[in-house]
This record gives C-alpha cells, structure tokens and sequence, in this order.
C-alpha cells in the first residue's frame, strides 16, 4: 500500500498529529507527553504570535488508513535577517520505524522550505529555542524533564540516511548537590554579593512574579541572541510564553538578582513535573492539573528540573549567575530535593559545562540539531 501525504488543515487533521505521538510512545515508558491542546495552539497562527514573523506548514502520513508520520516545516524569518541566511527548519518530526515514511516526510518538508526561496534545512527546531528544539541521540533510559526531548532511538539513522550531517549538539548533565557543593556556592555567592553590591529578589506568590515577567523576556534577549538558533522574543511572544508558563512555576523556586535597582538576572527551577505529566497523558482536566499541582510543590519529588537561566551581558563577569545557583540550591534544600535535571546547554559553552565540576556529575543526554544545504 502506498503512502500518502496530507497538509495539516483542519481540527482533524490537527488532533491526528498529535495524537500520533500518544500511540507511538504508548509503551515507551520514559515518552513525557505534552498536553495536547497546547501542542496544536502552538501549530496555529490564531494562537501562536510566533506566525507573526515566522511561515509554516505541518503534515501528516498515512499508510493502509493509519497515521504513520508527521513533520512540520518553519521559516523563521527573525532568525534569518538577523543573520543573513536563507535557511528553513524541520519540526515535530515522528514516524514509524520505516524508511520510506521518513525519506517521504522530510522530503515534503524539504520542498516547501525549497519553494519559499531557502537554501537548506535545519532541525528538528521550533519556532524559538523556548519550542521543540534537538533530536535526542544518548540517553534513552533517562526520564527527562519537561523542557527536554524524548525520541525514538532509529530516528537519527533515518535522519541521517537523508543526507543529514551533525550541525551542533545539546548536552544535558543530572548533578547531585551534596553537602559540599551547597557550602561552596553559599561562600561564594556571599563573597560576590559584597563585592558587587548584588541583593537577591525572592519570590512568595505567582502574583509576586507578574510584574517581572517582561524583564525575565528582556534578559533572555539581551544574553541569549548570540546562540545558534535563537531569535529575539516580542510583547506578544513573551506573554504567550507567560501564560502558558507562569501558571506552572513555584515563586519559592525563582530567584532574581539585582544591582542598584536594576534587575541583571534571574534563575528558574521547577520540581520535576515528569512523573506528573506521564500521570496527565496529555490532558490538564479532570485529573491532569491534580498531578501537576501537587508536584509543584515537591510532595514525593527528589529532583528539580533547573529550567532557564539569564544574566544580562554587562554583569556576567560578575558572577551573579553563582549567586543565583546559591540560592536556588537553598530552595531545594528547604523542600528536600537532592538532584538537579539540567536542560540542554551548547557541548561548545565549556564555561556553563564547567560550572558543573563541583558536583557529583553525570552528563547522561545529547540533542543533536542536523542540517542539509540544497
């Protein structure tokens, strides 16, 4: 039986692409769904602002009146001028182990991003480094955090069976934080803080959040815009992220800093929602938001998913981000939290990698990001 391929254009056709995920990882017991209605209002322009300065187009593969595969493809057009390129991406990319279903899928992808004046392809990549973003290559008996990814372990041969070469790669590192290691970053942040005159924002109430929320945004463009892939955030792109976001985070777990009433960075963490997501499968109601809730506030969790990170420019040689770690860590102490899940960080940022040496360590994940010229 043939295969075919169908644009992604209405409520069906949006349920059928992501529920594909949900059969094909129905077994895989390290597979962290997203929810499923905000999966398809990221796919559509009338909910995400991303389509402001960004084209794309999703689809999906059939085989024998089944979903076999699906994949979207993104012009960031941002990203682009900022940098002077032409180049598309792919996204979202699933499919059954066969290579005939993925050479059609990214091939479909190819040929739109080639008609919209491209000159090669990245991915797999959302719309910002806040969406999809990797293809997972190492790390498959690890459960990982909500902002990291889960793929099947033959999706890289059939990447790379497409002509695909290795573009960059993410690595993620799970650190134990010991007595030692809390002692440390205390000395150390208590050392800065003097130096530098730094005083440390603390957080109570979601409510506390709201009003800095825009500068959290302001600081990620500001030391975010020289990293591969990433593009700035407007007032619409960083409240779409709020509201999707903001609902999600324990105050206790968000620290700031700031120097002579200037706000220079800020750190996120989370006690991990995996568990409470798997329990979700794919949906906040009716018992969804009852898991969630009750792992946000670290009932039954040893282990904080450490989400973002920012220090404006201009102060990064302060230290401040040690601070931020230091106070953070006092956080999960507090709650009794014994390990740290980080996201993904650039296996060329030595310095970030580095930071990690005063841990017990392992570097257990890689993304990889591929890339084909035309």
């Amino acid at each position: 039986m043939s295969i075919t391929i169908k644009q992604v254009s209405g409520k069906t056709d949006y349920k059928k692409f992501v529920e594909f995920q949900f059969g094909l990882y129905k077994n895989e017991g390290m597979w962290v769904p997203p929810i499923k209605d905000d999966e398809i209002k990221a796919m559509k322009a009338d909910s995400n602002p991303s389509f402001k300065f960004c084209d794309a187009t999703f689809w999906i593969a059939i085989k024998n009146d089944k979903v076999v595969g699906r994949i979207g493809a993104i012009i960031n057009h941002n990203y682009n001028e900022d940098r002077n390129e032409k180049i598309g991406r792919f996204t979202r990319f699933e499919c059954i182990n066969d290579a005939a279903v993925a050479k059609l899928l990214l091939q479909t992808a190819e040929g739109w991003i080639k008609e919209e004046g491209m000159t090669g392809v990245m991915g797999p990549l959302g719309f910002n480094n806040l969406d999809h973003q990797g293809l997972l290559i190492e790390g498959f008996d690890y459960l990982p955090s909500i902002a990291s990814e889960y793929h099947m372990p033959y999706y890289q041969q059939l990447i790379e069976d497409n002509n695909y070469t290795k573009e960059i790669d993410w690595v993620e590192f799970r650190l134990t934080v010991g007595e030692r290691a809390q002692k440390k970053a205390a000395r150390g942040a208590e050392l800065i803080k003097k130096r530098y005159g730094i005083s440390v924002i603390h957080f109570e109430k979601q409510a506390d959040l709201k009003p800095y929320i825009k500068t959290v945004f302001e600081i990620l463009n500001n030391s975010f815009d020289v990293l591969p892939f990433v593009s700035k955030f407007d007032e619409s792109l960083s409240d779409f992220y709020a509201n999707k976001y903001l609902q999600l985070l324990n105050p206790k777990f968000v620290k700031m800093v700031e120097k002579e009433g200037q706000v220079i960075g800020f750190i996120i963490g989370l006690p991990s929602l995996s568990i409470a997501m798997q329990k979700a499968n794919g949906k906040l109601f009716p018992l969804g938001i009852v898991h969630i809730m009750k792992a946000l506030k670290g009932k039954g969790i040893d282990t904080m998913d450490q989400m973002l990170t920012g220090v404006r420019t201009e102060f990064q040689s302060t230290g401040a981000a040690v601070i931020l770690q230091a106070e953070l860590q006092k956080a999960m102490e507090e709650h009794g939290l014994k390990y740290i899940e980080t996201t993904g960080m650039f296996e060329t940022n030595d310095k970030a990698i580095g930071n990690w040496k005063n841990y017990e360590h392992i570097q257990h994940k890689r993304k990889r990001c591929f890339v084909k010229m035309f």
